[in-house]
């Protein structure tokens, strides 16, 4: 009850004090912008060093500060493989067919996930133009995996196909593929992770800035794919669960 009175006072210290100093004008936000933010803003879509993106945050993670971007996607390439190893060695009860929900739930869960997955795409393979990327659309893809489960039953989408160890390879070559468009230049005697010096700019009139579409569209599918092997994981019963 304490703790919970502590808490209390310190919210209401912050948020008193953030009143006081804004209307005291004791701080003001900077009126000026940086000279590293100045220089994303200009090159990102025109300048010596453009990206050929108009989406500057784009252009930064996956080409200015590619890096970064690496190093991201890693931890959470490493964060799904500690989750699958979780699950090492499950043996799943797999009955001939799932129950699943009723008529109307998977009706309505068709149209549903045909608009996800459209949406899904539109984020991804527009990350470029506009806010959004390969890892914003490949996570709104896996949610469309997170309704089928439920409402169609983990059994019936297992015998479409869809199995773990499938996605879990889909993953692995999508984030092979990023590691490619990185190093292809290099071949050319270019420098690594060149953009648009190695890859086209526009392709049949459309932007595609470069290799950032690619880098895009392989996350999308490295990201999608690894949230539904561990959403199916998650979903099986080990054997013996039941029967206790």
């Amino acid at each position: 009850m304490e703790r919970h009175r502590l808490l209390a006072v310190l919210l209401v210290l912050t948020i008193a004090g953030a009143f006081i100093l804004t209307y005291t004008g004791c701080v003001e936000p900077s009126t000026t912008i940086k000279k590293l933010g100045l220089f994303y803003i200009e090159n990102s879509y025109y300048g010596n060093y453009s990206s050929m993106s108009p989406e500057s945050v784009t252009a930064i993670v996956w080409d200015y500060r590619g890096l970064d971007t690496v190093y991201e996607t890693a931890v959470f390439f490493l964060a799904i493989v500690g989750g699958l190893a979780v699950f090492r060695g499950l043996k799943p009860l797999r009955p001939g067919r799932g129950e699943g929900l009723t008529g109307i739930a998977r009706t309505s869960t068709k149209i549903v996930s045909v608009m996800i997955i459209g949406a899904s795409a539109s984020i991804a393979l527009h990350g470029h133009l506009t806010p959004g990327g390969g890892f914003q659309g490949g996570s709104t893809l896996g949610v469309a995996f997170l309704l089928l489960i439920p409402v169609y039953s983990v059994y019936a989408v297992l015998s479409k196909g869809v199995t773990s160890e499938k996605l879990i390879a889909v993953r692995g070559l999508a984030l092979a593929s990023i590691g490619i468009v990185a190093l292809l230049p290099v071949f050319k005697g270019l420098e690594l992770a060149s953009n648009t010096r190695f890859y086209p700019s526009h392709v049949a009139g459309m932007l595609i800035s470069g290799s950032l579409f690619l880098y895009n569209f392989f996350e999308y599918i490295a990201v999608a794919a690894g949230f539904a092997a561990v959403f199916l994981y998650l979903s099986l019963i080990e054997e013996g669960e039941g029967s206790e």
